[in-house]
């Protein structure tokens, strides 16, 4: 096996988000629960609580590890939503979900209010597109919490963001947006263990942005820390592919799932749960063939 792939490939990495520590011995699929009108795929499918809590079933059903809750789309162009709005969309949807799951809730927001209640209500991460600098509360209601994190690169302000992005390098300065959030947030107080990184692909990203970064994510990762991609049925896919409907990029998710996994990546956000989760176990069979000492689990 070629080892330039990366160390991380068989070292086990924990995740410490509140009382739900996850050992990363093989990849997880963090599941996406849009309870929103306007999200770029599954917008308006799942605002009522017992239609999200019935799709939360479904991705249960199919092994996810994460369950990723958001109550704002942040695709480019769409309206801000208030406070009270994204509140009333999400707690209720994390609550009940707590009730019958143990596993780990993320709450995609970058609203230190919603942060916070989302965490009391039951909530293990938060997800936050602008790497805890949108808000200057959240990095204190994370580390009072002791929650996990997943810190994202985007360039400029989702409602902008895809307008004119500009890169001289975009690798190293995602890697040096990674190295100085680092330091940041552990000099904080924050523990290193807690951290997670996303580089945020189509967030003030062109396609040749997204396809550098994807052709190199081992140069992404910071201080041993995990990557989370997410690249579900995104719209470069469809630049790629010529095919503007989002629900037809889902096999080449399937696909760079797979091939980010081959270059080490752990966390993997997407629609669909059971697909993703295939290609994973299939792609660590075949890393753990090569060598590796990874343990691989038949769910």
């Amino acid at each position: 096996m070629d080892r330039k792939l990366g160390f991380f490939l068989f070292v086990v990495v924990i995740w410490k988000a509140g009382t739900n520590t996850l050992r990363l011995d093989q990849g997880v699929i963090m599941g996406i629960l849009n309870v929103t009108p306007d999200s770029f795929s599954d917008g308006g499918c799942y605002l009522a609580v017992d239609q999200a809590l019935k799709r939360a079933r479904v991705m249960i059903s199919e092994g996810v590890g994460i369950i990723d809750v958001g109550g704002e789309s942040t695709r480019p162009g769409a309206s801000p939503v208030t406070v009270s709005q994204e509140l009333n969309r999400t707690i209720p949807v994390i609550e009940r979900l707590r009730s019958e799951w143990a596993g780990p809730i993320s709450i995609d927001t970058s609203k230190a209010v919603v942060a916070e209640q989302a965490l009391d209500a039951g909530a293990d991460i938060v997800n936050d597109v602008s790497g805890l600098r949108a808000d200057e509360k959240m990095l204190e209601v994370c580390a009072r919490a002791g929650c996990g994190i997943v810190v994202m690169h985007m360039q400029g302000q989702p409602r902008t963001m895809q307008a004119d992005p500009s890169y001289v390098d975009v690798r190293a300065e995602v890697r040096d947006f990674f190295e100085d959030r680092y330091m940041t947030l552990t000099s904080s107080g924050i523990d290193a263990e807690s951290l997670v990184f996303d580089p945020g692909i189509g967030f003030g990203k062109n396609l040749s942005h997204n396809l550098s970064l994807l052709s190199d994510l081992e140069r992404l990762a910071v201080r041993g820390r995990p990557l989370l991609i997410g690249i579900s049925r995104k719209s470069f896919l469809g630049k790629v592919l010529d095919d503007d409907s989002p629900d037809l990029r889902e096999w080449s998710t399937v696909a760079l799932t797979a091939a980010s996994r081959m270059q080490g990546v752990l966390l993997h956000r997407v629609h669909s749960v059971k697909e993703n989760s295939d290609a994973l176990r299939v792609v660590e069979a075949v890393l753990a063939s090569e060598g590796g000492t990874q343990s691989i689990s038949r769910s």
